[in-house]
């Protein structure tokens, strides 16, 4: 094997699912093949399931797959070292020493569970492991989970035990860091690098306020209802700290009925980690829902950062969400894709792979989407859930009330404050690249987590959703491969 067709990731996925099940929630190991597990070369992305997915993973494979000088010789930690004889104990020593620190993509419960109840097996003597995120998610975790109540206070922050150090990111990468294509990422393990770009989770009426780096609900003495527009998010710089809370305007948006409270974004992350050695490239996703159903459309950023990088070859796969199937309504995503989606939102990076390839060939094509739905109008398949030429989540008789802990879809305003129609959004010319070779997305991976999980005896929800994606993207022309992971295996891209 040529030694750019060798894997330049490893990643294990501890926690492929999204609910309700509590010990297979959210929770991904990555780490540069040519660290060779040394300490500190392993980055956690999020950590809903953290210690109790190593310990599964280990118990597998112990003591069978481990030699005479403690190597392991199978499973996902494969050439790992291990001192001790029990799964527990090599766990925590992975956590301690071999895991570098946690990129944490949002602060719901499921993406950061395990981090709270594992920390303190964490010895202070090593110095304080970094959880790093954007400043809104950081300052969730600081005010709502370690904060004495809640949890003990484990940071370094505000007299805190000082197991945890708390680094706040720079949305869109800090470009005071790197140079060429790495310029923005900065440092997340040995071996790999990061950059951090938000994208929209749904919506609700808590806000993040910069200056008492706090989570308020819209309504009080600081958003107070009768306001007319959310305020610009481009504030609170700290060079310091070699952050600022991210620049992305809230959309100006009024409440549909005077006497409601208007509606925040949920915050959620994508993460670009970029191998040092290679420049190869990943990407993780957090939580996120559709642009064209979203309070504030973000991730057309986020694929017109990984398109070149698709067409240079140097992307190699995404893990993203798809929490539901096709049978799911717009109105009750609650912030999530589902595979109508997901190929829709695959199309629009697949269109701008498409114009690096030609640009002359591909004219900027802007109409009005006439609905939400991936494919109506070019025969692909929609859900019958899904109606078309509207979009479920403003109808007024489909009102649909929040379930307690979720973020939910909104009424999308007709205008933006810059005059930009909210519904403008641009439709992937499918039959512009149907003969292409290869078709856009060819060579890319993308693996599928955060499924919901139904806990009945009918079929599997992931069986289902794997077929439509495979589906959809093989009407849409796409190229791509979906995959679900295995956390008893290693996935090597």
């Amino acid at each position: 094997m040529a030694e750019s067709e060798k894997p330049a990731f490893q990643v294990i996925v501890l926690g492929p699912n999204g609910g309700p099940r509590e010990d297979s929630v959210t929770g991904l190991l990555v780490r540069s093949t040519s660290m060779n597990w040394s300490p500190g070369s392993v980055v956690a992305v999020d950590a809903g399931t953290l210690l109790a997915g190593i310990i599964r993973v280990l118990k597998n494979f112990l003591p069978n797959s481990k030699n005479e000088e403690g190597i392991m010789t199978a499973g996902p930690f494969k050439g790992l070292p291990l001192p001790a004889q029990s799964a527990e104990a090599n766990a925590a020593h992975i956590f301690r020493e071999i895991i570098g620190a946690v990129l944490i993509t949002h602060p719901h419960l499921d993406h950061i569970s395990g981090l709270a109840i594992n920390t303190p097996i964490l010895e202070a003597g090593n110095g304080p492991k970094p959880v790093a995120a954007l400043p809104s998610v950081l300052s969730a975790i600081k005010n709502h989970m370690f904060n004495d109540i809640i949890w003990p206070n484990l940071s370094d922050e505000d007299g805190g035990a000082g197991l945890l150090t708390y680094q706040r990111l720079v949305e869109g990468g800090n470009t005071r860091f790197g140079s060429g294509e790495s310029r923005g990422y900065v440092r997340a393990c040995n071996g790999l690098l990061a950059k951090c770009l938000a994208v929209s989770h749904g919506s609700c009426k808590q806000r993040y306020h910069p200056e008492s780096a706090a989570h308020h609900r819209i309504g009080s003495a600081v958003f107070p209802s009768e306001q007319l527009m959310l305020p610009s998010r481009a504030v609170s710089m700290d060079h310091t700290e070699g952050s600022f809370y991210s620049p992305a305007r809230s959309p100006r948006l009024l409440p549909a009925n005077a006497k409601e409270p208007m509606l925040a974004t949920v915050e959620s992350s994508a993460f670009f980690l970029r191998d040092h050695r290679t420049a190869k490239e990943i990407i993780i996703f957090g939580d996120l829902e559709p642009d064209t159903i979203s309070l504030e459309p973000r991730n057309k950023r986020v694929w017109e950062a990984a398109a070149p990088k698709v067409h240079a070859g140097t992307l190699r796969a995404i893990f993203i969400e798809c929490s539901f199937s096709d049978s799911i309504d717009d109105a009750y995503l609650y912030g999530h894709l589902c595979p109508r989606h997901m190929i829709a939102e695959l199309s629009v990076l697949a269109t701008k792979v498409m114009a690096f390839r030609d640009p002359a060939s591909l004219p900027d094509r802007k109409r009005k989407r006439p609905n939400t739905s991936f494919g109506d109008g070019t025969g692909s398949p929609v859900s019958p859930r899904t109606k078309r030429g509207s979009n479920p989540s403003i109808e007024k008789e489909q009102k649909v009330e929040p379930r307690s802990g979720d973020s939910y879809g909104v009424d999308l305003s007709e205008n933006f404050g810059d005059g930009t129609d909210s519904r403008d959004v641009e439709v992937p010319n499918i039959a512009s690249w149907a003969d292409a070779d290869p078709l856009p997305l060819t060579g890319l991976s993308v693996y599928i987590i955060h499924i919901k999980e139904n806990l009945t005896d009918g079929p599997a929800p992931q069986d289902q959703i794997l077929r439509e994606l495979r589906d959809h993207a093989k009407e849409a022309h796409l190229g791509c491969e979906f995959f679900l992971p295995d956390p008893m295996e290693a996935i090597w891209v």
